[in-house]
């Protein structure tokens, strides 16, 4: 179909128009196809992404209970052990993600799951600086393929229907349960899921705390303990319903089973054919102006994420509460970050963390340095999803949307080295130089966020003159053959944004 007068919007209401087109029914199916993915494949995936990030920022919580007085930490020793599980979290990303077709997602992802329960479990049992050092190596090792692993397997196709992806026997090499159009608002769910990790860890440590002296452990440690084990039953659990494929699933009857396969091939953009690996693939990813916009985006908000992440619990211990009282105020920041995340842009919510960052700068009473955690938690937290929906949402075929999804996350994670040294103990209670940078985050997520956009809408426009050229007779025909080399690249792949 080549209207090219259409844009992503129109051609998205066409879609909806084609799978009720003669049988209404049929749209009340793969409406109840999408409604049960979301009551069960995507609870799974988001309860995934909400436990890794409690059990690698519940450090946080742990060290104003007491972790670094019992391990007899210096502040730059406490900084080293949380950057150091980034080394590893880096490094482990791009391998998962080409691994994930191989072995597949309902055996890796699962694994890591329990893989990094496990070393959450071991950290109650750490003694000093260098044991709490290898623990976060590994946790980062384990931990580092999953974000992007998701992503992948919520989003794309590992075989095309005409191959035969109809059954279980496929399980490994076809994975793909949302269409483009129905991505973002799950991302958003995801990262709502990340927002209420901090409201759970700074509710959940506030419990724990009290069984300080609970058969001769202090309270920090049974954090890491409870937290870790329950992961690992969650992970072992879930190991067995986790469908690879909505071919897979149990929780789909035959009928809808065929539905959520056939849905999918309206999403299937040309361009979007299954590849072989090549380090071809992989090279163009880092030469596409939307990947390489979309990462500075992210490396901006992947530092004020996890500044928040991490430091939150001691931004508030400035205010003088006692432990539990300040493991509890660290909750309703989050909260609001969870409620007030969809619908909006990213150009949008990076504004709402700019003025929250301002007013912390500028502010020097308890009251208004709290509420603008209200305002910059939400605002970090907001733009997430958009930002992590368009990297695999305009990336294709597999191999070069694996490496795009890669680059992305790995960005952000490396913004998270960097926002590990923005808040020292000894910058306390101000904060200045750490807010300061990430006022300056915010700008640039919001900065690039704006010129991805304006780059989609301009290539958008270039396709649109190409497929005219091309239906006329003016362009090169012979091009338009080569779908699998020309990816995203294709005429008839629309950018979405």
């Amino acid at each position: 179909m080549m209207e090219s007068e259409k844009g992503p919007a129109s051609r998205e209401e066409e879609d909806e128009s084609i799978i009720a087109a003669g049988d209404p029914a049929l749209l009340a199916l793969d409406r109840s196809v999408v409604r049960k993915l979301d009551l069960t494949v995507l609870p799974i995936t988001a309860a995934y992404y909400l436990l890794s990030f409690v059990d690698r920022s519940n450090i946080g919580n742990a060290s104003i209970a007491g972790l670094k007085t019992d391990l007899h930490l210096t502040p730059h020793q406490y900084l080293v052990a949380i950057t150091c599980t980034y080394l590893f979290y880096i490094a482990a990303e791009l391998p998962a993600n080409l691994l994930l077709k191989k072995i597949g997602p309902q055996i890796l992802l699962p694994s890591m799951v329990c893989g990094w329960g496990l070393i959450c479990t071991l950290t109650g049992l750490v003694q000093n600086y260098h044991g709490l050092i290898a623990l976060r190596l590994m946790l980062g090792l384990v931990e580092g393929g999953l974000l992007p692993g998701l992503v992948l397997y919520l989003r794309y196709r590992f075989r095309d229907l005409e191959q035969g992806c109809t059954s279980t026997a496929d399980s490994t090499s076809c994975s793909m349960f949302y269409r483009r159009k129905e991505l973002q608002l799950r991302m958003a769910f995801f990262f709502s899921a990340t927002s209420l990790s901090g409201a759970f860890s700074g509710l959940l440590a506030a419990a724990i705390i009290k069984m300080d002296g609970v058969g001769g452990q202090a309270g920090w440690r049974w954090i890491f303990y409870l937290e870790g084990i329950f992961t690992i039953l969650f992970g072992a659990a879930t190991a067995f319903i986790l469908p690879s494929t909505p071919a897979d699933s149990r929780f789909l009857s035959p009928t809808q089973k065929l539905q959520a396969m056939r849905r999918l091939e309206l999403d299937k953009p040309e361009g979007e054919a299954a590849d072989a690996f090549s380090w071809r693939e992989v090279g163009k990813a880092f030469t596409s102006p939307q990947v390489v916009l979309g990462a500075v985006a992210l490396f901006g908000n992947g530092c004020t994420l996890f500044s928040f992440g991490y430091f939150t619990p001691a931004i508030v211990s400035t205010f003088k509460e006692s432990v539990v009282h300040t493991q509890l105020l660290t909750v309703p920041p989050f909260i609001v970050a969870f409620i007030g995340r969809r619908g909006a842009s990213v150009i949008g919510t990076s504004a709402l963390a700019v003025i929250g960052y301002i007013i912390f700068l500028t502010s020097t009473g308890r009251k208004a340095k709290y509420a603008s955690l209200f305002l910059s938690i939400t605002g970090v937290y907001g733009s997430a999803p958009a930002l992590s929906t368009w990297v695999p949402n305009n990336s294709a075929p597999h191999f070069r949307k694996a490496t795009a999804v890669a680059i992305g996350f790995t960005m952000t994670n490396s913004a998270g080295i960097m926002s590990t040294w923005l808040f020292p103990s000894t910058d306390a209670p101000l904060y200045r130089r750490g807010t300061i940078v990430n006022l300056s985050m915010a700008i640039m997520t919001g900065a690039f966020a704006g010129l991805n956009l304006l780059y989609l809408r301009y290539a958008n426009k270039q396709k649109e003159l190409r497929r005219e050229a091309l239906k006329t007779g003016e362009g090169q025909g012979g091009e338009v053959g080569k779908s699998g080399a020309e990816g995203d690249r294709h005429p008839e792949f629309i950018y979405t944004y």
